[in-house]
């Protein structure tokens, strides 16, 4: 036989007929998989477009006076550091990821006003130009006219006053902030649990320190603890004044019984934060300086906490305070809300905000309270520091969520336009 010929061996045929058949197969495999991935595409594509885009409105007063940069430089305990829209977007930015999974989006819109007539017309406005929820860093009077002029949902981020909740509340307004009561509360169960049972009031002169004063003698009475006195103090370089101005003289104990700690209530702060180390009894001082309730600090290093203000001090440039946390938290419940109903209709995607479970980094889910709107949530105690203790106190009991121990409770019925 020739060397240049081979024979064609039956062997050697079946190779060559299994080789082609393989051919076939691996083009009808490839052939599948770019049908299939067409079809992901064409859904893809259907799921985008039935997304929706969920536009937001921040409505904030126009120069600010918490805002004023000898306060910010050096804010007292529970006060602003700085304007709340950067934590917002720190929110929104963190949850984009699921946002985009999902196909929705959320846009947000920032307005300034420098009246409550002004918040009630960019309210307004917000509602006609699409928005789905609104967001206000607003004075009391001026959160309540843009309220009353929208059938949005309403996020207060920066408003802590009980009336708010009570009297004043109204059926779509959510708050973020702990409230003044839910302060005290958080306050008079850490005294109760220490057994620090005799305190002693100092009271500033504004009309706001008198609504607080009174809130905080109620959780005095309802923590069984005794208020041995309550006295007022005025920040003062009179002389003739200097009785209410001087830490020694107002806590001498001539002036008043015996105590184991002074509760300082100062809206300005002041006042409070000389009063830490000066009185005339070696005592601790809580309220507006020395311990003070907190939804937020910057040194609380449990639950992710620590990730959180990093992420904020970096796009800040300054520590995270409690306001800021609340508005990072709107932010994050607007995002949860279009995650829920990505494809809307807004009366969806608005009671999915309203019925969020939200987790903060403080330990435990969140979520708002029906009867008030108040988001239930643990409240940090700090001297500035670092973080001393949590509230709700261990041993502080609910028959259902142990953080309705803080603030109004649903039996209580202070919400008149709610359910």
């Amino acid at each position: 036989m020739s060397p240049g010929l081979r024979l064609r061996t039956p062997a050697r045929a079946a190779a060559r007929a299994a080789g082609a058949m393989l051919g076939v197969v691996m083009l009808g495999v490839v052939m599948l998989g770019v049908a299939v991935l067409g079809v992901m595409g064409m859904l893809a594509g259907a799921t985008a477009a039935q997304a929706a885009t969920f536009k937001a409105t921040l409505i904030l007063r126009e120069d600010d006076p918490r805002l004023d940069r000898g306060r910010t430089e050096r804010p007292a305990l529970g006060q602003p550091g700085g304007a709340v829209g950067t934590a917002l977007e720190v929110a929104l930015k963190e949850s984009k990821l699921e946002l985009d999974t999902e196909g929705a989006s959320v846009v947000l819109d920032t307005v300034r006003v420098a009246s409550a007539a002004a918040a009630r017309d960019a309210a307004d406005k917000a509602e006609k130009g699409g928005a789905a929820a609104l967001l206000a860093d607003l004075p009391t009077d001026w959160l309540l006219a843009a309220a009353d002029s929208s059938k949005l949902p309403v996020l207060n981020l920066g408003d802590a006053v009980d009336r708010l909740r009570e009297a004043d509340c109204r059926p779509r307004l959510l708050h973020l902030l702990p409230s003044e009561r839910m302060r005290a509360d958080a306050l008079a169960q850490t005294l109760a649990a220490r057994r620090w049972a005799q305190v002693l009031l100092l009271v500033g002169p504004g009309g706001a320190d008198r609504e607080r004063a009174a809130t905080a003698q109620a959780a005095i009475k309802r923590y069984g603890l005794k208020l041995v006195a309550s006295k007022p103090f005025k920040l003062s370089a009179d002389p003739r004044e200097r009785e209410l101005a001087n830490p020694l003289l107002l806590t001498g104990t001539a002036a008043a019984a015996a105590y184991d700690v002074v509760w300082v209530v100062d809206s300005d702060g002041e006042f409070a934060r000389t009063l830490p180390y000066r009185t005339a009894l070696p005592r601790p001082v809580v309220g507006d300086a020395g311990l003070v309730a907190l939804a937020w600090h910057a040194s609380f290093d449990r639950y992710g906490a620590p990730q959180v203000s990093r992420r904020f001090a970096k796009a800040a440039g300054r520590p995270m305070t409690g306001q800021d946390w609340a508005a990072w938290l709107a932010g994050k419940a607007l995002a949860a809300a279009a995650v829920a109903a990505p494809k809307g209709p807004v009366a969806t995607f608005q009671k999915a905000l309203a019925d969020a479970e939200l987790d903060g980094s403080k330990g435990l889910t969140m979520s708002f309270r029906p009867w008030d709107g108040q988001l239930r949530q643990p409240v940090l105690l700090s001297d500035g520091q670092s973080v001393v203790a949590m509230a709700p106190v261990d041993g502080f009991l609910h028959p259902k969520n142990a953080l309705d121990t803080l603030g109004a409770d649903a039996p209580e019925k202070l919400c008149k336009a709610r359910p």
